[in-house]
């Protein structure tokens, strides 16, 4: 199986929910130009839009994902000098 290095580093939101071990799930995210979906694995169940990092690719339209959260959305916009 050739993996995509391409999306490794990627965003996504989850459009269907992981299962952890039980399942996976469904990702959205912007690449190469455009707007693609995989199936998401994750090593804990993971709720419907919850922002997901893409951690690995597994080939054939599969990836393994990880709970996201941007550290420069509460940086203030404007830093007191």
């Amino acid at each position: 199986m050739a993996k995509d290095e391409a999306l490794i580093g990627c965003i996504g939101v989850l459009t269907v929910a992981t299962r952890g071990a039980a399942g996976p799930g469904e990702v959205h995210c912007k690449v190469r130009g455009g707007t693609e979906s995989f199936i998401a694995w994750s090593p804990e169940p993971l709720p419907k839009g919850t922002k997901v990092l893409i951690i690995e690719s597994r080939g054939l339209r599969t990836v393994d994902v990880s709970a996201w959260s941007d550290p420069l959305d509460n940086f203030p916009d404007e830093l007191d000098t």
